[in-house]
């Protein structure tokens, strides 16, 4: 009996886009663009719960800072956990968890309740991340990897469009709690989801459920002819186990360590901006009305520099792209501590969501292209994971400047300060290891290739 060899991750790289990867790559945008809603509502909602349960600056950036606490740990536990029993049944978990309980926070009547609804709300947005990033990067063809996943994860930054524009729309007349309520429309997907989002094919292969993987593939490749005779192999990186020590073998400690330090600064001034924004805009003399529309345009510019930095990375790489991001948004922070038209300054506030949102989101797909498959989940896990720490220190550091009524300048200058950190970092990450330890066959070699038994 004569059985054919296929490389599976060398069909993929080298597939064509079809119907199947717009597939993924929607329920993926879906997922993200209520994960980023979840977390954009700590912008509307601070303001307004300041005042209705009398907190502090301080008190409500530790307050935001809960979800993000569980983030941390959503991101460290779910990408660990996908490598084992596989991303589609976390990514369902994961929507459960943070739909449900952002719907329940808005029923909370006092900041503990809100803090503990918000921190499991937080370990499924959390881990839901790096498992669509996962997902998407891996069933992308090599070409326009970089593309697709800044695209679906510009679902993010449109989440937080939704947040302001709802937020706009109807807290006047309903509240803070309507913001809440409108998150639990998820939940109504999940049974969709399972039916349509599919599972990794690199788990599938692994696990040994060799039918599904070979009908995903016809599904990707359909001019080749997949039968009970072909045997699925994948390009594997020498990597034992899909733990954390792996993340520090051949070759990838200091790239390991340098993500992390990128993820830290970059999520640092996501949250800080997310969760703060429309405060320090008030602080420099603005209504809410209009800070809540300084949050839109932050977002805005998030989604434009996101497809555009993913469309130039696949151009040009994604650390040079990357890193001049990052400069160009440290100049633009500077700049919303002087005085100027308002119109520069929207603009302005778009460069800061293009560099801040819009780089986490390149980091993301700069770490899915780093790491071999086997620890892809657990790579951007961790690394998520790490920089959820400065997502945590973000919205508290800022919310301790606020309470110091410092020059508004002041609060702008410190929040700048990682962007230049985290260009230092990514100018030193060095060619991925995992590259060089793997040659990909071309398509015809993967196709074409014969074993007899």
């Amino acid at each position: 009996m004569t059985a054919t060899t296929m490389n599976v991750n060398a069909v993929i790289d080298q597939a064509k886009f079809k119907p199947f990867h717009l597939t993924v790559v929607l329920w993926c945008l879906f997922v993200v663009l209520f994960d980023g809603y979840d977390l954009a509502i700590n912008g509307v909602a601070l303001p307004l719960l300041m005042k209705e349960w009398g907190m502090t600056a301080v008190q409500a950036g530790m307050l935001a800072s809960t979800a993000l606490a569980g983030m941390m740990f959503g991101a460290m536990l779910f990408g660990m956990l996908a490598d084992k029993i596989g991303r589609k049944k976390v990514i369902i978990i994961c929507v459960t968890l943070f739909s449900g309980f952002t719907f329940a926070g808005g029923f909370a009547s006092n900041p503990t309740e809100f803090g503990i609804l918000r921190f499991v709300a937080g370990l499924g947005i959390g881990g839901v991340l790096p498992n669509l990033v996962a997902l998407t990067s891996e069933y992308a063809p090599q070409k326009f990897r970089s593309t697709l996943v800044t695209a679906m994860f510009s679902g993010y930054a449109m989440g937080g469009i939704m947040a302001a524009l709802l937020g706009a729309a109807f807290t006047p007349t309903f509240g803070w709690k309507i913001m809440f309520f409108i998150a639990g429309i998820p939940l109504l997907f999940v049974p969709i989801l399972w039916k349509f989002l599919p599972e990794s094919v690199t788990f599938l292969v692994k696990a040994q459920q060799t039918e599904k993987a070979r009908d995903i593939i016809q599904r990707l490749v359909p001019a080749e002819t997949v039968t009970q005779n072909t045997v699925l192999v994948l390009n594997e990186a020498k990597v034992p186990d899909a733990s954390v020590a792996a993340l520090f073998k051949n070759g990838r400690a200091m790239g390991t360590i340098l993500f992390w330090s990128c993820f830290f600064m970059c999520l640092l001034m996501v949250y800080a901006l997310g969760s703060w924004l429309p405060k320090l805009m008030m602080a420099a003399g603005y209504s809410l009305g209009s800070s809540l529309m300084f949050l839109l345009s932050l977002n805005i510019g998030a989604v434009i520099g996101t497809a555009g930095g993913g469309i130039l990375a696949d151009r040009f790489h994604l650390k040079p792209v990357i890193i001049s991001m990052l400069i160009v948004g440290a100049l633009a922070l500077v700049g919303l501590g002087f005085n100027s038209p308002q119109p520069v300054i929207y603009l302005l506030v778009a460069l800061a969501g293009a560099a801040s949102i819009g780089c986490s989101i390149l980091l993301y797909s700069y770490v899915a292209q780093y790491y071999p498959l086997a620890v892809r989940s657990t790579g951007l896990g961790w690394a998520s994971g790490i920089g959820r720490v400065g997502a945590i220190v973000g919205p508290i550091v800022i919310g301790m400047l606020l309470g110091m009524e410092l020059p508004h300048k002041m609060n702008f200058i410190a929040v700048a300060i990682p962007a230049i950190i985290a260009a230092f970092a990514v100018s030193l990450i060095k060619t991925n290891p995992a590259e060089e330890l793997v040659e990909v066959p071309t398509t015809s070699q993967a196709t074409k290739q014969r074993s007899y038994s």
